[in-house]
């Protein structure tokens, strides 16, 4: 047979373990998804350390992509045509702190040369590791680079005819890319996705939060993503005090994170904010959907030179009302009606200004606000993947699946 037919892949790798709540897994899962909503045969590629997966045959034939299981499906709100490949990790991998003891040593040196390599027609990863290691074993590679990180790109990768493109999200990155050996015309900056599930009317479970959450307030306003004080979080909490009729609701961070904010909380005596965690995308999408506006309190800083963030686009599709404050990276979007009202950063006064505003002026609808719903359709993970795609030399896409 003949062995080029047998590469049919196309490979999205992270380095850790699923599911996990990092904002960074989430846009890694759902490009995933989007490439095999496509009808690509896309496998989702990472290290699975539970011991029942440290069977024989397991370490024996480690690539066996299979169905995503239900759970990652709900965490990520996935799609059944996304296959996965769990990689089982013995010990003392990701035990010992060594490089030759490192999972992603092993998913690089190891586990792809001799096992994923066979099937596998193209590489989609933020980890330059592996990104590398497809190159050198002769498969096309996609990279993706979201943070400023103060580091050379080898020119050998990047001038290798099988590097066929790297992805940003914010031109400040881009050009730290390019200041760092990328060559231009080899990096484009794209906007991550929305998942389609937030587009999906939701009234019943919008109801059921409302009532939850309301209680004796007479408004709902909801936060979703990290739990940092660059995110806004401390400014949205003094926000909080500055309107005691108003519920303000968070959701995300881990549990350290919400302990912190809790904390904080009590002690300024902010009674009308609470701290969910977590929440899976099958419920979150609701959510948006039940609050009269949606916050993105980021602050200025570093950070907000280059945040794309994931939510923002999941709020352009719930309809629901949003205020956003005047960081670099949002300053594209200003002149759009997707977002309903801007104010300067770190100054709760000016955001609890605008808030009160926007209660005025844009009653929360059932249906959601349709310049924002209609806004986000070009932002789709399907859109973004076909972008992507249309940069890799066609005869090396994988073929599309029947």
């Amino acid at each position: 047979m003949n062995k080029t037919a047998l590469k049919k892949h196309y490979i999205f790798f992270v380095g850790e373990t699923l599911p996990k709540p990092e904002a960074h897994l989430v846009q890694s899962t759902n490009a995933a998804n989007g490439a095999a909503n496509l009808g690509y045969s896309t496998v989702l590629v990472y290290p699975e350390t539970q011991l029942k997966t440290l069977t024989p045959i397991n370490l024996l034939l480690p690539f066996q992509p299979r169905p995503t299981p239900i759970e990652l499906i709900k965490y990520y709100n996935l799609h059944d045509k996304l296959k996965v490949a769990p990689l089982p990790m013995p010990w003392p991998i990701d035990k010992l702190q060594y490089k030759f003891t490192n999972s992603n040593t092993l998913a690089c040196k190891y586990y792809f040369p001799f096992h994923i390599l066979p099937a596998t027609k193209l590489v989609h990863s933020r980890n330059w590791n592996f990104v590398k290691a497809a190159i050198k074993n002769g498969v096309p590679a996609i990279y993706e680079h979201h943070h400023h990180e103060d580091k050379q790109f080898e020119p050998e990768i990047i001038n290798h005819p099988l590097f066929q493109i790297a992805v940003t999200v914010a031109d400040t990155i881009r050009e730290s890319m390019i200041q760092h050996g990328m060559p231009p015309e080899k990096v484009i900056k794209l906007h991550n996705g929305f998942n389609r599930l937030f587009m999906q009317r939701q009234s019943e479970k919008a109801a059921e939060w409302r009532n939850k959450l309301l209680q004796q307030h007479s408004h709902l306003v909801v936060y979703a993503g990290g739990l940092r004080q660059f995110k806004g979080i401390d400014v949205l909490i003094e926000v909080a005090r500055e309107m005691p009729n108003v519920q303000f609701v968070c959701a995300g961070g881990n549990t350290t994170e919400v302990e912190h904010y809790q904390k904080l909380a009590q002690e300024k005596q902010v009674h009308n904010i609470k701290f969910l965690g977590y929440i899976l995308h099958h419920e979150l999408a609701s959510l948006l959907q039940a609050a009269d506006i949606l916050a993105h309190p980021h602050c200025l800083g570093a950070a907000a030179t280059f945040t794309s963030p994931l939510k923002l686009f999941d709020y352009f599709a719930s309809g629901t009302p949003i205020i956003a404050t005047e960081i670099p990276s949002l300053m594209e979007f200003k002149h759009t009606q997707a977002i309903t009202a801007w104010c300067e950063p770190d100054n709760p006064r000016k955001f609890a200004e605008s808030l009160r505003h926007i209660l005025k002026t844009h009653p929360r609808k059932v249906e959601g606000y349709a310049n924002s719903i209609n806004f986000v359709q070009q932002f789709s993970w399907e859109n973004r993947a076909t972008k992507i795609l249309s940069y890799v030399d066609k005869s090396l896409l994988p073929p599309l699946m029947d």
